[in-house]
């Protein structure tokens, strides 16, 4: 289990590593938000609400992808541009996230941050994943990197997911909290880096 000092540890590592990814992103990040911008007709960062560390509710960022419309689970893929795919494809959407980073809503590695109706209704042993702030990266996001194209071939993409891959998510998210290491987070950020 994940103790008090390594989360402060953690809380460390991830200011100073944001200190020094936001210089060389800044610019980079600003030209891919006028691209999605002018892709999307719409103001390029995108916001929503999601489930953090002990359950709080924060704001998290993204570089839009998506214009108007609905938008069905299984297939924002398919509802992207083709700059829109390319950025949720490369992850590229997730670099606002160093704002979140920065700030404490997020941390470099940690479970996804959900949306209200999934870790914010986890019960008994499994509320100890709501003890880590949500991250950019984790276990169960690696393994689930291609998750929009394993729901697109399902009948019932909603039924799917929070069935089969939320329940299996449960089960990394909480193995990667109750064998934390910083060790640990420096292999899957390097593996993310790597799976890029």
């Amino acid at each position: 289990m994940i103790s008090k000092s390594q989360l402060k540890v953690k809380r460390i590592f991830d200011v100073l590593l944001a200190l020094m990814c936001l210089p060389l992103l800044i610019v980079p990040i600003l030209l891919l938000v006028l691209i999605a911008t002018i892709d999307t007709k719409k103001w390029g960062v995108y916001s929503q609400c999601r489930v953090g560390q002990y359950g709080k509710l924060f704001r998290i960022y993204k570089i839009r992808t998506l214009g108007d419309g609905e938008h069905q689970l299984g297939q924002l893929d398919n509802s992207a541009s083709s700059i829109g795919k390319f950025l949720r494809q490369t992850k590229l959407n997730e670099l606002p996230q160093l704002y979140n980073v920065l700030i404490g809503d997020m941390s470099f590695v940690g479970p996804r941050p959900d949306l209200q109706g999934f870790a914010d209704e986890l019960i008994g042993d499994d509320r100890i994943i709501l003890e880590v702030k949500p991250g950019i990266t984790g276990p169960a996001t690696l393994k689930y990197r291609h998750e929009e194209r394993v729901l697109e071939r399902q009948n019932n993409p909603k039924h799917y997911n929070r069935t089969i891959i939320w329940v299996d998510k449960v089960k990394i998210n909480k193995n990667y909290v109750q064998n934390y290491s910083f060790y640990l987070d420096l292999t899957l950020i390097l593996k993310s880096i790597l799976n890029k």
